[in-house]
């Protein structure tokens, strides 16, 4: 990284209103393409990251690789440019940093603060409602453009796959997997693999649509079709089924039908089922043959819960949003525009509601609250499996999340 200003996203009212996922992570920290949102900002503007901040209810999060949760900004003595976590910045986008602070422009929206060494800090009515009011008179503009509702992340994800594809350098696979592939359409410049990739006999990738990158220890089995644009992270297999169009994180396990998706890291949905349209958080675990409606039957937009209310997404094509540590029994059926919270599970004959509480099980027409305890101990459970542990920190952030979850319950 260059001798530039430290970078440190914030969290605004708007990302923190990005849930189911905003209780128990930073908005930064989300998977938008084949990369978080920290470190497509990291890396396109070549700076250090130094933490989140606008999430001081997250003190205590802590993920392998991730950026720490911060109470407040570090020392003033070198420049930091605070950024909007919803900020996605241009590849290629440079800012020349003037001798003062100044304000950041992104897509004619006031987004991010530049302080200048010594300078002092933006005042936290700024970091929870950016805009032209609080900020320094001068501006820079920064290329890009920013997310506004958390179901962008959903159908804003192949465009933006494909973007960090061409940014980051289209290559050939650097080891030559074992096994072969048929390809429909060109693979030159359009497949990027890292070390270790396993592709088995009988698999087809499709670039048609869009590039694939497999990343370090991907295992693709046999019978899987894969269609770009989709990136699957490192140690992450496919086990089977018409994939297309998503992004994996890191250690995820991944069959069935899936379209139009994205899976954070450590997360599974190893058995058949369709899944479209959504977005799943760290450590969900489906069932076998849960499915997802993503389209109505009367073709109509798709509402759904937010922290302010019910909206209307503009969207026809919608599923669910499954929070960190969600899951679902075997059979689930979830209907279009569900939200379900953090650490809550859903089983049973009926549909869930289309918004489950956090820590919540579901079922059969009733919501009981997830004891604490209980819940801390499965995910422990669950967490070894992978060779996680479950921190002390990650414990106490978990705590304050089920407290403040529960209230939403009612």
């Amino acid at each position: 990284m260059s001798e530039g200003p430290l970078l440190l996203l914030f969290d605004d009212r708007v990302a923190r209103a990005w849930e189911p996922f905003a209780l128990t992570r930073p908005a930064g920290e989300l998977l938008f393409g084949a990369l978080t949102q920290r470190a497509r900002a990291a890396q396109a503007l070549q700076l250090p990251f130094g933490g989140h901040l606008g999430c001081t209810e997250l003190a205590g999060f802590d993920e392998a690789g991730a950026g720490q949760v911060l109470l407040k900004p570090p020392d003033g003595a070198r420049a930091r440019l605070f950024l909007c976590s919803r900020v996605v910045p241009a590849w290629g986008s440079r800012l020349d940093y003037p001798a003062r602070s100044a304000a950041v422009e992104v897509g004619g929206q006031i987004l991010g603060w530049y302080a200048a060494p010594g300078a002092p800090d933006p005042p936290p009515a700024f970091l929870h409602d950016p805009g032209p009011d609080l900020a320094p008179p001068e501006r820079l503009v920064l290329q890009g453009r920013a997310v506004e509702a958390v179901w962008e992340l959903i159908d804003g994800n192949p465009a933006q796959l494909e973007e960090d594809f061409r940014a980051l350098g289209g290559h050939g696979l650097q080891t030559a997997p074992r096994g072969s592939y048929h390809a429909i359409g060109s693979p030159d410049g359009w497949l990027r693999g890292g070390e270790r990739v396993t592709i088995e006999p009988a698999v087809v990738l499709d670039f048609t649509g869009g590039p694939i990158w497999l990343d370090d220890d991907v295992v693709v089995k046999a019978f899987t079709r894969l269609a770009g644009p989709a990136y699957v992270g490192r140690g992450s297999t496919l086990l089977g089924g018409t994939l297309s169009r998503l992004s994996v994180g890191p250690r995820c396990k991944v069959r069935g039908e899936v379209e139009a998706t994205v899976l954070l890291g450590y997360s599974n949905k190893a058995h058949d089922g369709f899944l479209g349209n959504s977005y799943l958080g760290s450590w969900v675990n489906l069932g076998a043959l849960s499915a997802t409606s993503n389209l109505k039957n009367n073709y109509r937009p798709i509402r759904i819960w937010t922290p302010g209310g019910t909206v209307d997404t503009g969207r026809t094509k919608l599923g669910c949003l499954l929070g960190d540590h969600a899951k679902t029994a075997i059979g689930t059926m979830i209907g279009t525009g569900t939200v379900v919270g953090a650490g809550s599970s859903i089983f049973g004959r009926d549909w869930p509601p289309q918004f489950v509480p956090p820590f919540t099980w579901a079922g059969n027409g009733t919501l009981t609250a997830h004891d604490l305890e209980k819940f801390l101990a499965t995910a422990a459970l669950v967490m070894s499996r992978r060779d996680v542990v479950l921190t002390d920190a990650m414990r106490g952030m978990l705590r304050a999340a089920w407290a403040r979850g529960r209230a939403w319950a009612g």
